[in-house]
């Protein structure tokens, strides 16, 4: 969740060209042997998974395609071949800056794909001992925190949200749930204010967005970033800003905002689009109602299907070939970029003959990547989901669409895609009576010095309240 492609800031001078400049043409020709004139725009693709079978079916397990400005890149969708690349970095490198099209000057500085590609002092650009520094700070922050810890804090947000539409008796999950509540959980981690957090949900999914408004929703962000920096350097809490600047690595204020962000931005997204299509998945998907009826599904089984049947990041750019090498019988040149497709990956014929199969606890899906640059945050972002399908359905146990299963719209983009909306109805809700077991308690911070959660399993039961309103509509 916190390792797939994130809207940055402005990339470094030296990184693109400067406006203006006459290096600022559009594609390169061909890659491999392949010609421009003969590769599909990725960015233009009408249904994405069709069109990587057909791709699949033409090339291969790794395939040319076009990207803005029609610059060439390999798309990668074997299973094995992403995990040949993952897990080695000294032939495919993160540093964007080996690009040959940047090198060529051939990438012009308003690209729509510089928010994700443009280099930048991040662990996700950099490799070896650098990205070991980077990465150790925010794998170390983030291990203070306790799933059960998270989960009171989870339960509390999830009460406040609900209180606010519950009364209606109807909601669009995305808009009134999905989207808020990763946002005010992990803001809360890294160390902003209660009052900051709702303010950043706009500004975080516009970044990812890429709207004209991108560099506003950036200040946006920043600023609430620095001034939480500035404050925790006085104050200093249990929280993940705190951990970076105390950390032994010795990040500088610049390296500590910047990975805030990372982690923010990742972090929300990343749950957001779980948390959307997981819903989704149990709101229409007849094949999960009848596991659920039977008593075989379990909400975390729901969670692992959605990883492998429509991963958060479909397809993460980058890493470029530092040499030249054979990689699903095609000739990869150094420098040439390649773009880990993990929709397609998680659906390799290889490994899934049969989509239909349900794979219960299986876990070896790539949506967290594998490797040296393995997603740090995916169990904080599965409890995250977990905790709030659970409370959220213990409040509002009767949930059902109000539009069919097939006219749900979709958000699509190249990177990603997920429900725009789910809009339901429900008993309406008292505010008051929107009170879980758990916001009930008092709500420590949730560290790894916190006493496990006391709560009986069986208490409560959400999950099985759903199952039978699921199987009753």
């Amino acid at each position: 969740m916190f390792g797939g492609p994130v809207s940055l800031r402005q990339p470094i001078p030296g990184s693109a060209p400067p406006p203006g400049c006459p290096a600022h043409t559009t594609g390169t020709g061909q890659i491999g042997d392949y010609r421009a004139s003969e590769l599909r725009r990725l960015h233009e693709l009408d249904d994405p998974l069709r069109a990587y079978e057909e791709l699949r079916a033409q090339y291969g397990p790794v395939a040319p395609v076009l990207l803005h400005g029609d610059l060439p890149a390999w798309i990668v969708l074997g299973y094995r071949e992403i995990l040949e690349v993952m897990r080695n970095p000294a032939t495919f490198s993160k540093d964007s800056r080996r690009w040959t099209a940047f090198r060529e000057r051939k990438v012009a500085a308003e690209s729509p794909l510089m928010p994700m590609i443009g280099w930048q002092p991040l662990c996700v650009f950099a490799d070896g001992r650098e990205h070991s520094r980077l990465r150790e700070a925010v794998v170390d922050g983030l291990a203070q925190f306790n799933r059960r810890g998270m989960r009171r804090y989870v339960a509390r947000y999830t009460q406040e949200l609900v209180s606010t539409f519950g009364p209606l008796g109807t909601a669009d999950l995305v808009r009134d749930y999905a989207e808020p509540l990763p946002m005010l959980v992990v803001s809360h981690l890294l160390g902003v204010r209660p009052e900051d957090g709702p303010t950043l949900v706009e500004p975080t999914l516009d970044l990812m967005r890429g709207s004209p408004t991108a560099a506003e929703s950036n200040q946006v962000v920043t600023q609430v970033l620095q001034d939480m920096v500035a404050r925790k350097k006085k104050e200093p809490g249990s929280d993940l800003a705190s951990r970076l600047i105390a950390h032994e690595s010795g990040l500088t204020e610049a390296e500590i905002v910047e990975h805030l962000r990372l982690t923010l931005i990742a972090a929300h997204q990343g749950t957001v689009n779980l948390l959307a299509h997981t819903l989704r998945l149990l709101l229409t998907d007849q094949r999960f109602r009848g596991s659920l009826s039977g008593g075989t599904m379990t909400l975390p089984d729901a969670l692992e299907q959605v990883m492998w049947d429509t991963p958060s990041i479909g397809v993460v750019p980058g890493p470029w070939a530092t040499r030249d090498v054979i990689l699903g019988s095609q000739e990869i040149r150094e420098g040439d970029m390649l773009l880990l497709c993990i929709a397609a990956g998680n659906r390799d014929p290889e490994q899934r003959p049969d989509l239909s199969q349900p794979l219960y606890g299986n876990r070896s899906h790539l949506a967290l990547g594998s490797g040296p640059h393995e997603c740090p945050g995916g169990d904080i972002g599965r409890a995250i989901a977990d905790t709030g399908i659970e409370e959220l359905t213990a409040l509002l146990p009767d949930i059902n669409l109000t539009i069919p299963g097939d006219a749900i719209p979709i958000t699509a983009g190249w990177l990603a895609s997920r429900p725009a909306s789910l809009p339901v109805h429900f008993t309406p809700r008292p505010a008051a009576a929107s009170v879980t077991r758990a916001s009930a308690q008092a709500s420590p911070a949730p560290h790894s010095t916190d006493q496990a959660d006391q709560s009986s399993p069986q208490q409560g039961r959400p999950w099985s309240r759903m199952r039978s309103a699921l199987t009753k509509s």
